[in-house]
């Protein structure tokens, strides 16, 4: 099993930069970096490449509406080439708010968009020249949609690696599917290792069922918080703002994916009465809202037997990265929280 985390820069990225190697040295494999509708992550990755030497770098997540498709196989690649070899291309659907609030284009057909995309991408890191006639993607653009001027075209370097790992970001059960049928790794969000194969095993069966073998094995990337120690179960409470904001925030009634992810592992009435507050403007009352036993069961929160516990579970469950959020105030904190974690999962 391998430990991860997601990075994040609101302190300085001088000071996020040190510390991610720091954490490197300490024992992490993959560190990913967000992009959502803050700072691009391409260019805070390309620095992360340069100070660092054996960590994964990978995109936790690069939208798949926001560039084109030949554009995200050229940004894979040149992260590739620039990290030596060490980039995971981390992509997902993201949602409406963002696509259409922030970007300005339609979100429309995730998964037939998806699908394209990596097959486009991994046609472009195989030097071909590109030619694609999919029902949402036409390279090279089709003369009565253009100038008729279009010709296939291949990259002009040669990827370090033609085939590099594609982690996608996903929750419903085709998008799973999807998935499991054509991605190196899956990034769930909120994992439940007890109920995780109540909620997805159906839709990774279907997937893996098509599954090409050389793609390897399905790896999986759970996302726990973390806090290993005697006194840190005030912690939870730390946790219930981020998951309220998910669950009642982000999208509408009926159109929110964490909240439907919640009602799925069996929170309905606790889903709604968060969504409900939260909507209305009491992001404090929906958060106290979030039940302790959810807190728990996605977290690494606790003493040490019963963290070692937690991880066997999720080791159980399939998860083959914990890609951690380290609940400490500091640098040596987080240090120490990774190594501790290290120590376990190497036991």
């Amino acid at each position: 099993m391998r430990i991860g985390t997601q990075i994040t820069y609101s302190g300085g990225f001088a000071d996020t930069v040190a510390e991610v190697a720091d954490l490197e040295r300490a024992g992490l494999d993959i560190a990913f970096m967000a992009e959502a509708y803050s700072f691009d992550a391409v260019s805070q990755l390309g620095f992360l490449a340069a100070k660092t030497t054996t960590l994964q770098l990978a995109s936790g997540i690069f939208q798949i509406y926001t560039r084109t498709p030949s554009l995200m196989a050229m940004t894979a690649a040149g992260l590739d080439f620039v990290s030596d070899g060490r980039f995971v291309l981390g992509i997902g659907a993201s949602g409406p708010q963002v696509i259409e609030g922030f970007h300005g284009v339609p979100y429309d057909a995730p998964l037939g968009r998806t699908r394209e995309l990596v097959d486009i991408c991994r046609q472009v890191w195989r030097r071909e020249k590109v030619q694609y006639d999919g029902k949402y993607y036409q390279i090279p653009l089709p003369p009565e949609k253009g100038t008729g001027l279009g010709k296939p075209l291949k990259l002009i370097n040669h990827p370090v690696r033609e085939r590099i790992p594609i982690v996608i970001a996903a929750l419903g059960p085709k998008n799973v599917a999807l998935t499991a049928e054509i991605a190196e790794g899956w990034q769930p969000i909120f994992f439940h290792p007890e109920r995780a194969n109540d909620v997805w095993g159906e839709s990774l069966a279907k997937g893996k069922a098509k599954r090409d073998p050389a793609l390897g094995e399905l790896q999986i990337y759970a996302g726990p918080a973390l806090a290993i120690g005697d006194d840190v179960d005030h912690m939870l409470e730390w946790i219930k703002p981020h998951l309220a904001l998910y669950i009642g925030g982000m999208g509408a009634r009926g159109k929110n994916f964490y909240n439907d992810l919640a009602c799925r592992y069996g929170y309905e009435a606790e889903a709604k009465a968060i969504q409900d507050l939260y909507l209305d403007g009491k992001k404090q009352e929906a958060a106290a809202a979030v039940p302790d036993e959810l807190v728990r069961a996605i977290s690494l929160i606790g003493p040490e037997g019963y963290v070692r516990e937690r991880v066997a579970a999720f080791r159980e469950a399939g998860a083959t990265t914990l890609t951690v959020t380290a609940m400490a105030p500091d640098t040596a904190g987080r240090v120490a929280q990774i190594e501790k974690l290290r120590a376990i999962v190497d036991a």
